[in-house]
């Protein structure tokens, strides 16, 4: 009878538990898993939401090799990253900045995480509005320091890729500051007292104490950074439309421009899944690295 009771117990349990968990798994099957199989499945077809389903095999993948204007949007989407580690630099400086235990340095550490939680449409609106060419912000400063013809930002071929830069890093600068932020304020200061104590300089404890205790916030901020700059589009979209000349056009633009403009549902989910397969081998590469480096830094 208690064995029973037990059983009866157990499953009760089991079944709260996935009444928990149902709207989640719905909710995931319905708008995560069934979209991706059905992708995978359009990645080999020809489909224009009109006309029936034309399976064509690998020539979507074949299409895409020979695609120029991919590999020209597959180096903008790089292009663009370069701005992580600049992001990482300012991220790390403004941390240890408000790693103070100064009266009032909660309102600082809140302003400079501020553009973190805004709109990214009201920020690319605004962005927009100071690298206007004509009565903008940043070239009304540039004229009145005597540089006579400041560059057209959003419409130039050449600083369009800077400009855009300069919004994510302001916008993303304050996220990576609080994972910095905590990491720091979890080193031991015992290390730091070991390190005064031998003579070591700032630079040695920082070279030395600091960037070897931020390892894994390094390794967590580069692997999410790639993946977001891989999906790169709201800024580009809101800010230039991908131009000019499609200067700004990402992969993640192209697809929504394959998917939604021209219709092109197969060759945009055979694009989609190319850039899932380079997402994956960077993140896979980064983990074996950071393995390598942990296997090191413990030894």
């Amino acid at each position: 009878m208690k064995l029973f009771n037990t059983k009866s117990k157990t499953l009760n349990r089991i079944i709260t538990g996935y009444a928990f968990l149902g709207p989640n798994i719905i909710g995931f099957c319905i708008f995560t898993f069934f979209p991706v199989i059905a992708s995978f499945m359009l990645a080999f077809t020809e489909w224009d939401i009109l006309t029936p389903i034309k399976f064509v095999g690998l020539n979507n993948f074949i299409r895409l090799v020979q695609d120029r204007d991919f590999w020209y949007y597959l180096y903008n989407t790089l292009f663009f990253m370069l701005a992580i580690p600049i992001n990482m630099c300012v991220s790390l400086a403004m941390a240890m900045l408000l790693n103070q235990k100064l009266k009032g340095i909660v309102i600082f550490r809140t302003i400079y995480f501020m553009p973190v939680v805004s709109s990214m449409v009201a920020v690319a609106l605004v962005w927009r509005w100071i690298y206007n060419s004509d009565f903008g912000l940043l070239n009304s400063f540039l004229h009145w320091i005597g540089i006579k013809t400041p560059p057209q930002w959003l419409s130039s071929t050449i600083w369009s890729k800077p400009a855009l830069m300069i919004v994510s890093i302001w916008q993303g600068t304050g996220y990576n500051m609080l994972l910095y932020l905590a990491a720091l304020q979890g080193i031991p200061q015992e290390l730091y007292e070991a390190a005064s104590i031998d003579g070591a300089s700032w630079w040695d404890s920082f070279k030395n104490v600091t960037w070897p205790m931020l390892s894994f916030v390094n390794f967590f901020i580069i692997i999410t950074s790639i993946i977001s700059g891989f999906q790169a589009f709201g800024v580009q979209y809101v800010m230039t439309e991908g131009g000019p000349a499609g200067s700004t056009t990402t992969i993640v633009y192209y697809i929504y421009n394959n998917a939604f403009q021209w219709f092109k549902m197969g060759y945009a989910s055979s694009i989609a899944w190319v850039l899932f397969i380079m997402m994956f081998g960077v993140t896979l590469i980064q983990w074996k690295a950071m393995e390598k480096k942990t296997h090191i830094f413990y030894q």
